[in-house]
């Protein structure tokens, strides 16, 4: 009893660390599942009703996924179906291995978690336009909580699954567009499988598995033309003021230059008139002045020749 309940004790403490470990950082959509799985298990009540549909509380790192749970029991959901959700079970669906009870576990992974698909599959050409949605099963033993219970596969014999979209909150942009969204069903090996709508927003699925809605991804070259042109515009403005800039110091040049040589033309005429008439001060001015050498008169020199 006592090895027992020590054994327990460490299986708890594992689990609640693999736990705390793995929500820190989920990298792969396999990693999101197997921790969406735990959660369920734990919050797994004993005394749930065969049949009904219960919502499972997921820590505030998981915020924006939406998990529900419902227990079957494997015959009864062979005979009449079952609808969890956006997903519709026709009669005849098989659970395969199934001994009594099985639990199906709904996801919606909502806009932001289903970008982990991005890096986990080849989506190269697609986007997509809506949550990635996920019906999985698992087992259900008489006492679930203590262990962790190994998948199983859902199996569509006569009707297939129904897949409605039509509930389910989707990008904007796509409302406009004229080109209906493809079916797309992505495998445990990595591949994604598209197909056509039955109906709008509504898809069929031969499995378990994880679904979602996909367009095709807009041509690049548009973008890249727009973004060519804008710089083409910024450039080309740049381009002008700087010209303008340029045309306007050549013009300052221009008749800084012109000036310079009016004035030294204008200094070397009044050097010259200043050397031609002897330019003097008087005062503070400036006036041209004669030779001090003068000629005697003839009249006062014949006046002294003829008294002597």
């Amino acid at each position: 009893m006592g090895s027992d309940l020590i054994f327990l004790t460490l299986v708890m403490l594992s689990w609640t660390s693999f736990l705390s470990i793995k929500a820190e950082g989920i990298e792969s959509a396999r990693l999101l599942d197997l921790l969406i799985r735990d959660y369920t298990v734990k919050s797994f009540d004993r005394h749930w009703k065969t049949g009904t549909l219960y919502t499972v509380r997921l820590p505030a790192n998981l915020s924006g996924i939406e998990v529900d749970t419902v227990r079957f029991r494997c015959g009864s959901l062979r005979r009449y179906g079952a609808k969890v959700e956006e997903f519709r079970l026709g009669i005849g669906v098989i659970v395969h291995p199934c001994a009594e009870r099985v639990i199906v576990v709904r996801q919606n992974l909502g806009l932001n978690w289903s970008s982990i698909y991005y890096a986990n599959y080849d989506l190269s050409g697609y986007q997509l336009v809506s949550p990635v949605l996920g019906l999985l099963a698992y087992n259900a033993g008489s006492d679930v909580s203590l262990g962790s219970p190994f998948q199983l596969g859902i199996l569509a014999a006569e009707k297939p699954i129904r897949i409605d979209f039509g509930d389910v909150k989707t990008v904007s942009n796509v409302t406009g567009s004229s080109t209906r969204p493809l079916c797309a069903s992505f495998e445990g090996d990595g591949k994604v499988t598209l197909k056509n709508q039955v109906s709008p927003n509504v898809c069929f699925a031969t499995r378990d598995g994880h679904f979602g809605l996909v367009v095709e991804s807009p041509p690049l070259v548009p973008v890249r033309k727009k973004i060519r042109r804008w710089k083409l515009v910024v450039g080309s403005s740049i381009g002008a003021a700087l010209g303008a800039f340029l045309l306007g110091l050549l013009l300052v040049a221009m008749v800084v230059k012109v000036k310079k040589k009016a004035r030294m033309e204008e200094l070397e005429r009044r050097a010259y008139e200043e050397e031609a008439l002897q330019v003097s001060m008087v005062g503070h001015f400036r006036a041209p002045t004669a030779s001090a050498t003068r000629t005697t008169p003839t009249i006062e020199y014949q006046y002294i020749n003829y008294h002597s």
